[in-house]
Parts: structure tokens; C-alpha cells; sequence
């Protein structure tokens, strides 16, 4: 597997398991991020390993989850290093 490829698995992981899975709903957390439901479902398919497709997400999309849940790319980062 690529190192690209892993970040993204990582950063889906994290998303999926810190705050996507203790949201009200896939919808809930979609509509508070400003993100489309679809990408939810991509970034839960991923982490769970579930998809059958890479997906690429974008910085974007990253800044936008992180900017509602008052965490930093930074701080982002530090916590799927460890």
C-alpha cells in the first residue's frame, strides 16, 4: 500500500471513530460540516474497510470537519500519529 493511500485510511479511521460514529446521525454530522452525505459515507466505508474504491479527500473537506469540531490541522495530524 502506498504512504498516500495510508494517510488517508488514517485520517478516515480517526474522523470516523472520534466523531462521525458519536454523531447523531451520518446526516447530522454531514449537515454540521457543510460536507455531503455521500462523503460521510465514504470516509465510514473506508475506515471500516468497506469500500470497494480509494477516495482521495481533500484538504477541504479536512479543514471544514476539523473547523466544526474546534480542532486545528495540527492538532489533527499530532493525534492519528499517535
Amino acid at each position: 500500500m502506498d504512504e498516500e493511500k495510508e494517510v488517508i485510511i488514517a485520517i478516515c479511521k480517526y474522523v470516523y471513530t472520534n466523531w462521525i460514529s458519536k454523531a447523531k446521525s451520518q446526516r447530522e454530522f454531514a449537515s454540521k460540516c457543510d460536507i455531503e452525505e455521500s462523503t460521510v459515507r465514504r470516509i465510514k466505508n473506508i475506515a471500516l474497510g468497506t469500500s470497494k474504491t480509494d477516495y482521495n479527500m481533500s484538504v477541504k473537506t479536512i479543514a471544514k470537519i476539523c473547523r466544526k469540531k474546534e480542532v486545528t490541522l495540527e492538532e489533527l495530524f499530532q493525534n492519528i500519529k499517535k
